[in-house]
């Protein structure tokens, strides 16, 4: 509802009211976002009276537990701010650049980390409210194999195929083949980070299922210290070697990003007494090498295609990476792919 709402300010309101209409969209969508939980929320049958409840001990804690969040939020803003500034200084559509780039690298991270966390958090909560800290051991340790074997093919695919991927969603009108350049150089440099990324969304929701916010936002504070040092280190050292200094913006969060996690993981690590840290090993090194093959297989696919259309080089490099990624997977007997070739086929012998 909330996509519904943006979607709206620029196709219907910004004609007329130009800038102002993508406000009012904004507005709009999460309007609806509330409104469309209301129906659910009368159809429980509850009486429902708007007070604070203050007096009430579990409110309180949420308000203490969420007062450190916001702080990390407005940590995030300013670091954002830091690098509009910077990328405004250089050469045009550096910014426009960063943030599309940005965008798509959260396109995967969200699918792939943000799900995984938001399925896992219940179950991180019940196993620390009924004591089963081994428990959750498991299950943090089984989530971060599963964002492993995930994010980091992802990572593989977008940095060989974000130019076509690039030139596919947004070459058009204004949005020239320079325009395209600046972009798929922030994404290259992005796409680093996306492993880094969901670690981070994970791990996060095991201190907050722990009752502990502070942890994760005051490492995250730091972390956004040493991306604003690193944007402009690396801003400067790209433009000295004479790459596009844009690039320089993107690998410092990925750079700070992957910092971040190792520093929440070993955090982790010894809040829990340990964390199957061989496992998970074992599922990023099995991740590594799937890639590997993946990598060449796209790498031969990109070079024969050269002249296609560039929605047949990108459908087919997502279709060959996937299919090659998962045939290895297989032949390295990975646990969590064997289990998810399993179920398919129960699936699909049912419905025989």
């Amino acid at each position: 509802m909330y996509q519904i709402g943006l979607i709206f300010g620029v196709l219907a309101l910004r004609p007329q009211m130009g800038i102002y209409g993508l406000g009012w969209g904004v507005l709009i969508g999460a309007s609806l976002h509330l409104l469309v939980q209301i129906p659910l929320l009368l159809r429980l049958k509850g009486t429902y009276t708007p007070i604070l409840g203050l007096e009430n001990a579990n409110v309180r804690e949420v308000g203490r537990l969420m007062l450190p969040r916001l702080l990390g939020v407005a940590a995030v803003q300013l670091n954002f701010w830091v690098n509009t500034r910077l990328a405004s200084r250089m050469v045009e559509g550096s910014v426009t650049g960063i943030v599309l780039a940005f965008a798509l690298m959260l396109m995967p991270q969200a699918a792939i980390a943000q799900s995984i966390a938001i399925a896992a958090m219940p179950t991180f909560s019940a196993q620390v409210a009924l004591g089963k800290f081994e428990e959750m051991r498991l299950s943090l340790a089984s989530s971060l194999r599963g964002v492993l074997l995930l994010a980091i093919p992802a990572s593989v695919g977008l940095i060989l195929l974000r130019q076509p991927l690039v030139t596919l969603l947004y070459q058009r009108g204004e949005f020239d083949a320079f325009s395209t350049q600046l972009v798929a150089w922030a994404l290259l440099w992005y796409a680093a980070g996306l492993i880094g990324h969901s670690l981070v969304e994970i791990t996060a929701r095991a201190f907050y299922a722990l009752h502990d916010t502070k942890t994760p936002v005051l490492v995250g504070i730091a972390a956004m210290g040493l991306n604003m040092l690193f944007s402009v280190g690396f801003a400067l050292l790209f433009a000295e070697i004479g790459w596009m200094p844009l690039g320089g913006l993107a690998l410092a969060n990925s750079l700070a990003t992957a910092l971040e996690a190792i520093a929440l993981l070993v955090m982790m690590r010894r809040r829990l007494g340990g964390l199957h840290s061989k496992k998970i090993a074992l599922s990023a090194v099995q991740g590594m090498i799937a890639s590997l093959v993946m990598a060449l297989g796209l790498w031969v696919w990109m070079g024969t295609t050269t002249g296609q259309p560039t929605w047949i080089v990108v459908a087919g490099g997502l279709l060959l990476g996937g299919s090659l990624y998962a045939f290895v997977m297989l032949l390295l007997r990975v646990e969590e792919a064997q289990l998810l070739a399993r179920a398919i086929t129960r699936r699909v012998g049912k419905k025989a």
